[in-house]
């Protein structure tokens, strides 16, 4: 029994760290290709078009993490109920399907639409408990699949098209689809269509889910297209009711999709906290980046993607590094510690002139740049591992996934309304239209200013939030 056992455990490794790298590698792509995709498509007649347009631009990034946080556990509870490889399976297909339709789209708004389902489908392949060494094997997954997406975004721009990454993740995407079929366990006994209707109404909190997910939808519309006071009106009266909501689940000793108490635990809240600005900040450093490199130096795509290699080398490092540092140093002076340097590398983009060498800045900036999410990657396990029983590590893991996915799409976001709103105070509407780069400048380093204050805000919380997390460790069982 040993040998199937272990078969078994390969594969399942194999295949939830082959998503968290598909998943990855699709931002990566992303991130050297929005101006090609964004021009090809008509998202706009030039990215340089700072009005209300410009925003929509970062969409088909920002909606797939949207999509993916309002859904994951809502997922994972679909997953409980339904079984776990059927989920897995199920979204894997999916996954693939409309990754497919993501590179054949022909409009923006097609785009759009199918990286948002692409975010909604992922959402059910990461649902499978992950421990020890395959959340170790998951954690290097993550900066592997960014340097492959940033390579093959590169490259593909400049020869055969941006279509094609999307078509080869398919392949890949199949690969894993036929391994997770073929050898992720059972279930056990499946219960009759019967009970499992009976679960999908008593077990999982619709009116929750239901809640949380168009209040956070709207907040983001309002915040990125168009201000409409009925909608934000709406999206803000939605997060007291939640609350409401979740007290009233857990009094009643009912199923709450994230129930108040978790938030108890200070570690956890804060771990929580910094992840989300941590994110936030990375996220749209590494998006605003390409638009510098691309629009203001004016950089081909496969240079743009060379600069981003220092990001992948760091996050590997900072990876094992971090495996020997938590044993050795408290969690809120190594998280602390290791922000300040990423804080840094918002800084330097922030005064990085267009003319200078990019090992004078934006070198340093793109090494520096991941520190603090991977820091925070590698010792969410055995916080959560420390805060929770075991019976509830896997939901307070989905919480984690989730912050980070809502973070990610804030901060592009937030970065892009705010680089709009400076850069329409620079020039006259004219003027932006025509494509003015000194204002354009502007608007891009007031997003990084943003970025390193959000990293900064990350120091604060890990110094006062932390302490009680003293030094952890992954359990080697």
């Amino acid at each position: 029994m040993e040998v199937p056992y272990k078969r078994s455990a390969a594969i399942i490794i194999t295949t939830v760290a082959g998503v968290n790298f598909l998943n990855v590698m699709g931002s990566g792509i992303l991130i050297v290709a929005l101006p090609t995709i964004a021009e090809g498509l008509g998202l706009s007649t030039e990215l340089l078009l700072w009005r209300v347009i410009f925003p929509v631009n970062q969409y088909p990034a920002s909606i797939y993490a949207l999509c993916c946080g309002c859904t994951l556990l809502l997922a994972g509870s679909l997953a409980d109920i339904i079984g776990r490889r059927i989920s897995f399976v199920a979204g894997c297909l999916l996954y693939s399907a409309f990754t497919l339709a993501c590179g054949l789209s022909q409009t923006g708004m097609q785009l759009i639409v199918f990286r948002g389902f692409q975010g909604v489908t992922i959402s059910f392949c990461l649902t499978t408990d992950i421990r020890n060494i395959a959340f170790a094997v998951l954690g290097a997954g993550s900066p592997v699949g960014h340097m492959v997406g940033l390579i093959l975004g590169g490259v593909f721009v400049g020869t055969a098209g941006w279509r094609v990454a999307f078509y080869l993740a398919v392949g890949l995407n199949a690969i894993l689809f036929g391994a997770a079929g073929w050898g992720l366990p059972h279930d056990g006994r499946s219960p009759s269509s019967e009970v499992i209707w009976l679960r999908l109404r008593r077990e999982i909190d619709w009116i929750g889910a239901v809640n949380a997910t168009p209040s956070l939808a709207m907040l983001s519309y309002v915040m990125a297209e168009v201000p409409n006071i009925i909608l934000l009106s709406v999206a803000l009266t939605l997060f007291p009711l939640f609350i409401y909501w979740m007290h009233r689940q857990e009094k009643l000793g009912r199923s709450a999709i994230i129930p108040n108490s978790i938030w108890k635990n200070s570690a956890f809240s804060c771990s929580c906290i910094a992840f989300f600005l941590t994110w936030e900040a990375f996220n749209a450093l590494g998006y605003f980046s390409t638009l510098f490199f691309q629009e203001i130096q004016h950089l081909p795509a496969f240079q743009t993607s060379i600069r981003f290699l220092p990001t992948v080398v760091c996050g590997i490092l900072t990876n094992i590094a971090t495996g020997f540092l938590v044993r050795k140093i408290s969690a809120h002076y190594l998280v602390a510690g290791i922000s300040a340097f990423s804080a840094i590398a918002g800084l330097l983009m922030a005064v990085c002139n267009p003319s200078c060498k990019f090992c004078a800045a934006a070198f340093p900036a793109m090494f520096l740049g991941p520190m603090s999410s991977d820091v925070l990657y590698t010792i969410s396990n055995p916080i959560i591992a420390d805060a929770f029983p075991q019976s509830k590590q896997s939901f307070a893991g989905g919480v984690f996934n989730t912050m980070s996915q809502i973070g990610n799409s804030v901060g592009l976001t937030v970065g892009a309304v705010i680089a709009a709103s400076v850069t329409a105070s620079q020039v006259t509407v004219g003027e932006a239209e025509s494509g003015n780069e000194a204002a354009l400048e502007k608007g891009f380093q007031a997003a990084f200013w943003a970025c390193a204050a959000s990293i900064s805000l990350v120091m604060v919380v890990s110094l006062l939030g932390l302490k009680k997390a003293g030094k952890v460790a992954l359990k080697s069982d």
